[in-house]
């Protein structure tokens, strides 16, 4: 069952008050709160609507691609006049204002570091509680999407500033393409074409893999093709412990998600689902970045993958996923890896 939550005002006064002790050099308490939360904060009449509903759904729309129910984000709820002494200075903040006598449409707009360093405030404005809805209705996602956008730009800029120097300058060498991988990540093996690196961990393990092939034709990038070339490239090179066995894509659940987003400007394939071993009982989620290289015609396929049966796994995943954003194919090596936040109105 889904939950949201509202802080004991107690523990958000205290809080609120080590954080604003804690000051960076340029003025500002640093953001709070751990990744994929945010504070809401609205009149109770508004939050306990319809469209606190529609807002919740989107916030908590279920992820794809994961073996069971994780929501896309963890709510902390405050009302209006409560929020400026509890909530100010998490990382992830978004206002809804209603009223029909100052606004008589609805519209979006975010601000950085409003109260704290690091952090994002999403500001939503209508004349009434029906026009959220019917926005939520037709822009399917919009705030869970926003934030999400967010999220991976922070984990990018992170890797900027920490990521295993080793294993970018293999990639370079061997493939041709920038990356940065989490340090934390430090087990490699190399093959011809193929590249697997894992954190190796007892709990949250976390496995990326790199592979490449010739591109031939447009037919390439369709959610067909792509499992069948990730199960004959992973039976190769993702052998199992027991004899015979090997990793393969998950059908019996439900087929993967193939979807297309543009990554630097290009088309980006981004393929989601489980993963499994056969002849074992391995399992868990897994997401590709597919990317055709034009100045080598091949396409480049990155992935991560997570075995966490003790957890859920929805911020392994994530983190993961942020790393294949780093990825940098010729003539981009001079490119930011973080993706413009973009509202529509």
């Amino acid at each position: 069952m889904k939950t949201h939550c509202l802080i004991p005002f107690a523990a958000l006064v205290i809080l609120s008050g080590l954080m604003a002790s804690c000051n960076n050099s340029l003025g500002f308490s640093r953001a709070t709160g751990m990744p994929y939360e945010i504070a809401v904060t609205t009149d109770r009449a508004v939050w306990d609507s319809k469209a606190g509903d529609a807002i919740r759904a989107d916030l908590e729309a279920e992820i794809i691609g994961l073996p069971q129910s994780e929501p896309a984000f963890h709510i902390m709820f405050a009302e209006s006049d409560d929020f400026g002494s509890l909530l100010a200075y998490v990382r992830n903040v978004l206002i809804v204002n209603v009223n029909d006598k100052l606004y008589t449409t609805v519209k979006l707009s975010y601000e950085n570091n409003r109260w704290a360093n690091g952090q994002v405030v999403l500001t939503m404005n209508a004349p009434d509680t029906t026009s959220v809805v019917d926005f939520l209705h037709n822009r399917r996602n919009e705030l869970s999407n926003f934030f999400g956008r967010i999220e991976m730009n922070r984990a990018t800029a992170s890797m900027a500033e920490d990521f295993g120097v080793g294993i970018r300058d293999s990639l370079r060498n061997k493939f041709d393409i920038l990356m940065n991988i989490p340090s934390d990540m430090a087990f490699t093996r190399t093959k011809k074409d193929f590249f697997w690196t894992s954190n190796n961990a007892k709990a949250g393990r976390v496995d990326l893999v790199v592979y490449t092939f010739p591109y031939t034709d447009e037919n390439t990038f369709t959610g067909e093709y792509l499992i069948a070339k990730r199960d004959s490239v992973m039976k190769i090179n993702m052998p199992g412990t027991f004899p015979d066995s090997y990793m393969t894509t998950e059908k019996n659940l439900a087929e993967a998600n193939y979807s297309a987003i543009t990554v630097r400007g290009k088309y980006c394939g981004v393929l989601r689902g489980l993963w499994k071993m056969v002849g074992d009982m391995m399992g868990g989620p897994f997401v590709s970045h597919i990317r055709l290289d034009e100045t080598n015609n091949r396409v480049v396929v990155v992935e991560g993958f997570v075995y966490a049966p003790e957890s859920n796994k929805r911020n392994y995943i994530r983190r993961i996923e942020a790393a294949l954003y780093t990825l940098r194919l010729p003539g981009e090596f001079d490119q930011p890896v973080a993706e413009p936040l973009k509202i529509k109105q």
